[in-house]
């Protein structure tokens, strides 16, 4: 399996919202209850740069496979160097390992980008991705008890850190 990551542009953001469009339904990955749309991801979309807060595209083999990006914690220039790192992975390409390639390199790239602190904010049930980010030696930070309501099934939060430097 050969993997590239290539820095997203405006051209590629309904691809990465159809990717993240494609998990709602689970109520696994995020606390989105309908999909959204390409015009409600602009903000988000132009929050992002290679230099600081990067979006990456996930090519496996030459072909999309997903997206990965970091995002800023709270807003606040003391926690410049906090990011959380979300993983949308297209369904033909889980459980392939790709996440754990993804991880990989998020922990790598950090210190370059001046990120001391990588958070993954993963829902209780969703054992599959803590599984994931407990191999890279993150730790629990965080448990939010019954904080999202998901048709009516309350869900936890965790908050899952890794120190990078």
């Amino acid at each position: 399996m050969q993997v590239e990551f290539k820095y997203a542009t405006f051209t590629d953001l309904p691809k990465i919202v159809a990717t993240y469009n494609s998990t709602v339904a689970s109520r696994l990955v995020t606390a989105d209850l309908e999909p959204v749309s390409n015009e409600s991801k602009l903000d988000w979309f132009n929050a992002h740069s290679p230099e600081r807060r990067p979006l990456w595209l996930i090519m496996m083999d030459n072909e999309y496979a997903g997206w990965m990006s970091f995002n800023s914690f709270y807003g606040r220039p003391a926690y410049d160097g906090t990011v959380e790192v979300s993983i949308y992975l297209e369904e033909k390409a889980r459980g392939k390992g790709l996440g754990k390639i993804c991880l990989q390199k998020a922990i790598d790239i950090s210190p370059s980008l001046k990120i001391h602190s990588l958070l993954g904010f993963i829902f209780g049930h969703n054992e599959p991705s803590l599984k994931l980010f407990y191999q890279f030696g993150f730790e629990k930070w965080a448990h939010l008890p019954a904080i999202a309501n998901m048709d009516g099934t309350m869900r936890d939060l965790i908050i899952l850190g890794k120190k990078t430097v």
